[in-house]
Order: C-alpha cells, then structure tokens, then sequence
C-alpha cells in the first residue's frame, strides 16, 4: 500500500472548499506540527521530498514554528553577520547552514513557518512565479486581519508600510529534481530583538515587524495556520484530502535507503531567493 492509499483510508476534513472550476482541485496532504528544531523539519522536509518525487504521496504543505535559531542561506555575505562563534557566543542561539538560497535570518516561537512540498511543475511555470504565488497567499492571509501587505521589487518576501517598509514575512526556496522545499516564514508574535544581531536577508537597513506589533495584540496561531492554509489551497488550487501530524507521516511511508541514509543536500538547482 502506497502513502497516498494510507491517508486516503483516513477522514478527510477540507479546511477550504474551493468552488467548482473547470478542473477539480488536486488533493494535498496538510502536515501541522508542534515546534520542531530546524534539523528535524528539514529531515522531515527531505524525507518528504524522497516521497513526492518518487510519486509515492501527494502534494505537501508542512506548517510549524521552530525554536530560536539562526539559519544562514547560499548567498549569506561576511558583511551581513559577525560570524558564527561571535553570533551564538552573544545571543545565545544556534546558527545553522542551509541549502536553502538567502541570506541569514532568524526563526524563532511565534512565527508560522510554511515548507511546501511540491512538483513545481505542476502549479507553476518557474521559481519566479512560484515566489510570487507563495508571497500572494501571505498577501491574502494578511488582510483577513487588515494588515495591507506587497511586494517590493527584486527582495522577495512580503512587506508592510509605505515610505519605510517593514519586513513581516520572509521566502527562501530550493528546487530540487523538480521538488520545492524550504519556504516561507510569516511573523506573527516572534519576538524581534534577535534581527539586531544580524542584517536580515542581507538587506542593509532592514525594518522587520509582526502581526502583533501592527495589531497591538497577538492573533491565535491556529487561527493564523487554518486562514494561511486555506489561502495556500486557494492559491494552489489543492484540497486538503488529510491533515495529520509528522509522526503519522513517517510512520505510513516505505521504508527507503534514499530516505535513511541521505548525505547533506547538493547546490540547489535554483537557490531562489529570500529570506
């Protein structure tokens, strides 16, 4: 039995139905997760990854939040940090190396992590479109609480604010035989002060804030995963044929040598940008 035959013995409950279109929406699997240290999701994103380019499961959004931690993307710049020991050495958290494209940046609880696990060439004509459609479904998950979000022009991500914008939601992608995984990250009530020891996304100057900060309170996480979800299913046109936990994701997949045994990931065959 494949991944896909397990899940669908399982209810399903849709958090979106979308209205009838000329093609049916393609079902996707929703994997929300309690926080979980960015090497265990990006294990978890891998082990994804070997499933949906062998077709043995569908389309995948994973949704978290990680503990404090510094990740350093491809283009990271000695400009852009004080370097690894001084980073950890004053503010006390971890920093680790990505595959993902980007520059440095900061995770940490309070900020809603999305990692899509898709064959791109399903949805989407490139990386630069698949950006603009990840930064549209932020977009929309911002103004279901009336926060006005956009783009700016070559710093991929979502912005808030005219003459002198904010950062409040991050993207950094990589493709892989055709696969996405990494993504984006929405602060929601992150605390910010850890950005002060960094140039976020390598951007001089940058301005970063929160959900909370504009709102004067802190939305529901939940409540922010179910509308992001149902925006990205929107978005994607998918439908979340299940929603289940990680531990029920590696559970019900075939056991793999490519799965278990993995080294650290190549150069990413598009290291789209962000953070």
């Amino acid at each position: 039995m494949t991944l896909d035959q397990s899940i669908q013995t399982e209810s399903a409950h849709p958090i979106s139905n979308l209205p009838a279109q000329a093609e049916s929406p393609r079902a996707g699997i929703l994997i929300r997760c309690t926080p979980l240290p960015y090497d265990i999701a990006w294990s978890l994103q891998r082990a994804c990854r070997t499933e949906r380019a062998a077709d043995r499961c569908q389309d995948l959004l994973l949704l978290l939040e990680h503990p404090p931690v510094f990740t350093v993307g491809r283009t990271t710049q000695d400009r852009h940090w004080p370097g690894e020991s001084r980073l950890t050495q004053e503010s006390g958290i971890p920093v680790i190396r990505t595959e993902r494209g980007g520059s440095i940046t900061y995770h940490g609880p309070g900020q809603l992590i999305g990692y899509p696990v898709l064959r791109l060439s399903d949805f989407c004509a490139g990386p630069k479109t698949y950006v603009h459609r990840l930064e549209d479904v932020i977009i929309g998950t911002l103004a279901e609480w009336g926060i006005a979000g956009h783009r700016r022009e070559r710093l991929p991500g979502v912005w808030v604010g005219g003459a002198i914008p904010s950062k409040i939601a991050s993207i950094g992608v990589r493709i892989s035989h055709g696969i996405t995984t990494h993504g984006f990250a929405l602060n929601v009530c992150l605390d910010l002060a850890p950005f002060s020891y960094i140039v976020p996304c390598g951007i001089a100057d940058c301005r970063v804030t929160s959900m909370a900060a504009l709102l004067g309170e802190a939305p529901e996480m939940g409540t922010v995963q179910e509308k992001l979800a149902a925006n990205f299913a929107r978005r994607f046109h998918l439908d979340w044929a299940a929603q289940i936990g990680p531990d029920r994701f590696l559970g019900l997949m075939d056991p793999s040598p490519a799965t278990t045994q993995e080294s650290f990931p190549p150069r990413a065959t598009h290291p789209q940008g962000v953070t």
